[in-house]
């Protein structure tokens, strides 16, 4: 091998079908000094492309774009290891490609393909039937396409037949826990083969996935030695030489420290809703302020994602609301610098009641009345978003996703739902924290980001008198645990009640959140954030009549 050799950590945040684009961005990657730069699993695609890889059309602008790029590497500059959905006669794989000397140098196919949570490539990809290093100027590259680290076969078999280095490309969605899997697994294909391993993931929101980076090299005895930043692009030389014994050795050091869980969970949801506004072309985005956490919550997220000049509240009070609550809410955009408009419904609330007199004159108030307030300020909304062309985002959290605790049309109208994976309790978390810390990167205020009363004043929908949501609901400490147990655990009732909760309400949120399937059928996209996120990842029958 040429000594030393420079591998680049290429992470970038492509687009899915950008296929020009994402290819200027790895040509502009280029400019850095490298032998060869490794992006991203199907970067030239996006991640996941789904069914757009079933359109020949697609596929062949990708391969048009692979081969400039290709004939682009005889200028001496850096090779390129890219990833792209590849078509050979009638089959697509997920593949990744070497380009170098002005060629396709070799390419080399997915073996593993995730058909679980939210993956589906089993549908639309052909797997690998065999495993080979790739050889570039004097090392033997054994590339692994990411769920091909998860298992054992692949990089043994790649050491097996000389590897010198694991070099594994990904586009690994973000969950709370992944980024220790991911560790736990590179460690272990290290452990098994005893040689280092290069991890580059990708970064950037996609529809409901968001993906982190945090790409790292690990030594050939699991020694951290490089860390990517999270949540933005970056470009990482690596400088490796051969040892007296003939083992690949990293002679680069540099560690981005991890950020801490509410950071974490903040950026995430930052990204993912920048990415799906700005990548979707949407000029801005409009929600209601209501003067409760989970809108003033979302309302920073915004802001920090976008920036205030690009976010726009409006508060729709009714005959219940508080002035408290219109204090609150006016409060939430003094500290966010956003514009808010007072919008009252009584008047719409009171031409429906009239019109459905006939109806509604039959039987006592109920959850009925409650239901039209919040669909006139879904309408509101909407025609507030027909107005402007700003995107609409829905304020609800998981926890009143889980037992529906939401009105189909009325608080769940939107585009996006900055909340849709977060619990109620995490909701209080963030908003703590947010208040004492901004965010790297967030364009929002230094200081708080709205008022310590929002935080700690009991929760209402404010749909009736002297309303709160455990009039309706368990407290949110123990729906939020057995929430997590049933759905992120898939623990059954009797395993839930084993934990110490009361039997009563354990059935009760059960029925609660099957219940419920319906209307989250109907619910906008959220980030994924946790274990198990509804939409892609949980998907339970509406018709259901399983009882636990």
């Amino acid at each position: 091998m040429r000594d030393p050799l420079v591998l680049a950590i290429v992470q970038l945040n492509p687009t899915v079908g950008a296929v020009e684009a994402n290819g200027a961005r790895v040509r502009a990657a280029r400019a850095t000094r490298a032998d060869l730069l490794v992006c991203s699993e199907l970067v030239i695609s996006g991640y996941p492309p789904e069914d757009l890889v079933c359109r020949v059309s697609f596929l062949d602008r990708v391969r048009f774009e692979i081969e400039s790029l290709a004939a682009e590497t005889s200028d001496n500059g850096p090779a390129l290891l890219v990833g792209a959905p590849w078509r050979e006669g009638n089959r697509c794989y997920n593949a990744v490609l070497l380009l170098d000397g002005g060629r396709i140098k070799a390419v080399r196919y997915k073996c593993h393909l995730p058909n679980y949570g939210v993956f589906d490539e089993a549908r639309v990809f052909t797997p690998a039937a065999s495993a080979t290093p790739i050889a570039f100027r004097g090392v033997r590259l054994g590339v692994l396409i990411c769920e091909d680290m998860w298992y054992t076969d692949i990089a043994t078999r790649l050491t097996s037949a000389g590897a010198d280095i694991l070099v594994v490309v990904n586009g690994s969605p973000f969950d709370v826990c992944k980024p220790d899997l991911r560790r736990l697994h590179a460690e272990a294909r290290v452990l098994e083969t005893a040689r280092p391993l290069i991890y580059v993931n990708q970064v950037g929101g996609q529809d409901e996935l968001v993906f982190d980076g945090v790409s790292f090299v690990l030594s050939h005895d699991r020694t951290p030695l490089v860390q990517a930043p999270a949540w933005r692009e970056a470009i990482l030389p690596t400088t490796w030489y051969r040892a007296r014994a003939g083992r690949l050795v990293c002679c680069t050091k540099k560690i981005i420290p991890p950020l801490g869980p509410e950071e974490d969970i903040y950026q995430a949801m930052m990204l993912g809703l920048h990415d799906y506004v700005v990548k979707n072309g949407f000029p801005s985005v409009l929600l209601g302020i209501s003067g409760g956490i989970d809108s003033a919550l979302s309302a920073a997220v915004a802001v920090d994602a976008l920036g205030a000049d690009k976010v726009y509240g409006v508060m729709l009070p009714s005959p219940y609301t508080a002035q408290e609550s219109l204090d609150d809410a006016a409060a939430v955009a003094s500290y966010l610098g956003i514009q808010l408009d007072v919008i009252p419904i009584g008047q719409a609330m009171q031409t429906f009641f009239t019109m459905l007199t006939p109806w509604l004159a039959k039987r006592p108030p109920d959850v009925t009345e409650e239901n039209i307030q919040s669909r006139v300020r879904g309408l509101t909304l909407m025609a507030l978003s027909n107005v402007s062309g700003g995107l609409v985002l829905s304020t609800g959290n998981k926890s009143e996703m889980s037992v529906g605790y939401t009105t189909l049309y009325g608080d769940m109208c939107g585009g996006y739902a900055v909340l849709k994976d977060i619990y109620k309790t995490t909701v209080f978390t963030l908003a703590r924290w947010r208040n004492r810390c901004r965010p790297d990167g967030g364009l929002g205020p230094s200081g708080p980001v709205m008022p310590e009363r929002v935080i700690i004043k009991p929760p209402t929908a404010e749909l009736k008198p002297n309303q709160t949501d455990q009039d309706t609901l368990p407290p949110y400490a123990d729906l939020d645990s057995v929430l997590e147990s049933f759905i992120e655990d898939e623990a059954s009732m009797p395993d839930v009640i084993a934990r110490g909760f009361d039997t009563a309400a354990v059935k009760r949120i059960w029925q609660m959140l099957n219940r419920a399937e319906y209307k989250r059928r109907q619910a906008p996209p959220g980030v994924k954030i946790s274990r198990r996120a509804f939409g892609r990842e949980r998907r339970y029958p509406m018709t259901n009549d399983y009882r636990n």
